[in-house]
């Protein structure tokens, strides 16, 4: 089965082929870039080379795999909405996995997965040799509870060492897109059918209308 795996919900542009045989996993593609303003203009043309690179077209594409987030409102939206004209163009199904899952599904022993939710705060959760704990949610740095997490990964985790109670690598780390498809594997291997992708926001976007605002379609 040949998989197109898209992550949109932190500052890294990410798309990536990923063929599932059984219950092994090859990566056959890969782009990424990390560019916060980037996900518009770099997305699309990412699908296009990892289908080139990989001698593939569309019609060879068997299902799509997307990050859901918890992610800022804009990058998040281009990669579910990319996914879902995708698979609806191709007529095969798409399947949404949480972001912070493809970053902590990797980690060992008690871990904080933090990604940069902007307006000085992140999003996290918390990992016990690589399962979450609980829902994702959204804070202030300095405002997380004690989780009694023994170490700390991610984007959020990097701009914000100084600010967390535990030990964070300096290094960012993004979603793996092969533990995202890893982790969608049993619908994949079942034949699930296709999901309605539904973002994990955690607030309000920034851009809000205004009292009084008429508002226009349907």
């Amino acid at each position: 089965m040949r998989v197109l795996a898209l992550d949109t919900a932190t500052s890294a542009v990410q798309a990536a082929l990923v063929d599932l045989d059984d219950d092994e996993l090859f990566l056959t593609a890969f782009r990424r870039e990390v560019n916060s303003r980037g996900h518009v203009e770099r997305l699309a043309p990412f699908i296009e080379e990892c289908l080139a690179e990989a001698g593939r077209t569309v019609k060879d594409i068997d299902a799509v795999v997307s990050g859901v987030g918890p992610g800022p409102f804009t990058g998040l939206r281009v990669g579910m909405v990319t996914a879902a004209a995708f698979a609806d163009g191709a007529g095969i199904p798409v399947y949404g996995v949480c972001s912070l899952d493809a970053i902590g599904g990797n980690t060992r022993g008690r871990a904080l997965v933090a990604t940069d939710a902007r307006r000085k705060e992140v999003y996290w959760a918390v990992y016990e040799d690589g399962v979450r704990e609980g829902e994702p949610d959204v804070c202030k740095p300095a405002e997380l509870p004690d989780t009694g997490a023994d170490y700390a990964i991610g984007e959020g985790a990097s701009l914000y060492a100084d600010q967390l109670k535990v030990p964070a690598e300096t290094a960012a780390v993004y979603p793996d897109l092969v533990k995202l498809v890893e982790l969608a594997g049993p619908r994949l291997r079942e034949g699930a059918p296709s999901e309605k992708l539904t973002p994990l926001y955690l607030r309000r976007p920034d851009a809000q209308i205004a009292a009084g605002a008429k508002q226009t379609g349907a």
